[in-house]
């Protein structure tokens, strides 16, 4: 136990630092877990959902494979709007949970939902109708660009009703309530799950639609996803309590307050996208099979990633809350808490990923080809995890203190500038083609985790006001 003690104690406070009692070191562990594994668990699922695709149309070839994963970055770049107006929400609700003001908290949530409503619908109907030349110039070939287009389009249909209830759980997630969500995209996964196997096969009475049969699947799981996302926040008694009969109309502090925080949540959602949209055209320049390669490894780091995301999530809620509630020493720690414990997962799931990256592998496609390139990734990957868990939790506590501003810079430096101008570099100026994208990537994840290393160790977001 004395290990625990040295590894997570409060010791790496200063004494001016500290506000009122320090929780015994261990009951700051197990608060920490309690929040961080359902978040974790429904990060993992809410990855598997796009993984389970690409495994289960993966049998059908390397063209199947490119036409699911060129979808993804047009997707995300669509939801981005949503996923910044989703990470102001969360911050707000963690404040006002810690503030003990349920009410300012329902009205902001019920304010996002209907913006959420009007921005999915608008979005995503323009991501319809204009979907052959987004996936062109998403850099989609033609011998798969038909089969990406009606994927593309079944899902976008699917991501509206995901949209909002994603509005929903982040704000579940900032109240603490990560649980929720868990089963939320549980039940979205397994429903997936079962509808993949009829739809792509032709199992029973079911036809054969292949790739658009993974599309319908994810479609229906999202739309299941929306459903018990609603009827988590039915109940009366929780801190998040939502009905038709309340005040849906939209209020101007409510709407400023997520546009504070939302607008620089936006901005770095930009970031994020403009560099990995051009990082992936950089990727499917090198070819199908590299590109199907690629995608392949890139989903194996999504699923970890999220693992990351999830600890990174509770950190947020854990962080909004304690500055809510005037107690900044309380979210140092549990930052700190967060990122020892990820460092740890780090390590497990790094190991994991070098030993058995060609069975890993093997369960996405058996080609030769990819099973060769793909394996030489998963060895960069397996270091990648070190820094990439570290620096999702450290940003994780930046995001639920409202350091939102600082998040976007570091991702318009890292993301949007650095990795794509050493990808183009390393792929293909200096030859080597799709193992340099990927160091371009471990360069990328270094750099945001020392930076925001450095900013956590400053303390500057313990005051800044939500």
């Amino acid at each position: 136990m004395n290990w625990i003690e040295k590894y997570f104690g409060a010791t790496g406070l200063k004494p001016d630092q500290i506000v009122g009692p320090i929780p015994p070191t261990m009951e700051n562990i197990k608060r920490t877990l309690k929040i961080a594994w359902p978040s974790a668990t429904e990060a993992v699922l809410i990855s598997l959902i796009g993984a389970v695709d690409m495994m289960m149309v993966g049998q059908l070839g390397a063209g199947a494979i490119a036409s699911v994963g060129i979808t993804n970055q047009p997707k995300f770049i669509l939801f981005s709007v949503i996923i910044a107006l989703n990470i102001g929400l969360t911050v707000i609700v963690s404040r006002r949970k810690g503030q003990k003001d349920a009410a300012s908290a329902n009205q902001v949530v019920r304010n996002a939902i209907v913006i959420t409503t009007l921005i999915a619908a608008l979005f995503y109907s323009v991501g319809y109708i204009y979907a052959p030349q987004i996936l062109k110039f998403s850099g989609a070939t033609a011998d798969y660009i038909d089969t990406s287009i009606v994927y593309f389009r079944i899902v976008l249909i699917g991501l509206f009703f995901f949209s909002i209830g994603s509005t929903i759980t982040a704000a579940q997630r900032g109240a603490g309530n990560t649980k929720i969500s868990m089963k939320t995209n549980i039940s979205a996964n397994v429903v997936n799950v079962i509808f993949n196997f009829l739809l792509i096969n032709g199992i029973w009475i079911f036809p054969r639609w292949g790739v658009m049969g993974a599309a319908v699947a994810t479609a229906m799981g999202n739309v299941v996803a929306f459903l018990i996302a609603i009827r988590s926040a039915s109940t009366k008694d929780s801190f998040i309590s939502l009905s038709f009969k309340q005040d849906w109309r939209l209020h101007k502090a409510s709407i400023l307050s997520l546009i504070n925080i939302s607008k620089s949540a936006l901005v770095e959602q930009i970031f994020l996208r403009i560099g990995f949209f051009t990082y992936v055209l950089a990727v499917a320049g090198l070819g199908t099979i590299a590109f199907a390669t690629h995608q392949v490894v890139m989903n194996i780091m999504t699923i970890s990633f999220a693992v990351g995301d999830g600890v990174s999530i509770a950190c947020s809620s854990l962080v909004g809350q304690s500055l809510g509630a005037k107690r900044p020493d309380l979210a140092i720690i549990y930052g700190k808490t967060s990122q020892r414990i990820g460092f740890l997962i780090a390590i497990v799931l790094g190991l994991l990923i070098a030993v058995f990256r060609v069975e890993i592998i093997s369960l996405f496609n058996t080609d030769p080809q990819i099973i060769s390139s793909g394996s030489i990734i998963m060895l960069i990957l397996s270091v990648i995890m070190l820094f990439q868990i570290a620096q999702v939790i450290t940003i994780g506590s930046l995001r639920g203190a409202g350091d939102v501003k600082f998040v976007a810079y570091i991702s318009l430096l890292s993301v949007t500038i650095i990795r794509p101008l050493l990808t183009y570099i390393f792929a293909y100026p200096l030859g080597w083609g799709l193992t340099g994208a990927w160091a371009s990537v471990l360069l990328d994840q270094s750099l945001r985790y020392l930076i925001g290393k450095w900013r956590f160790a400053q303390a500057h977001w313990t005051r800044i006001e939500v």
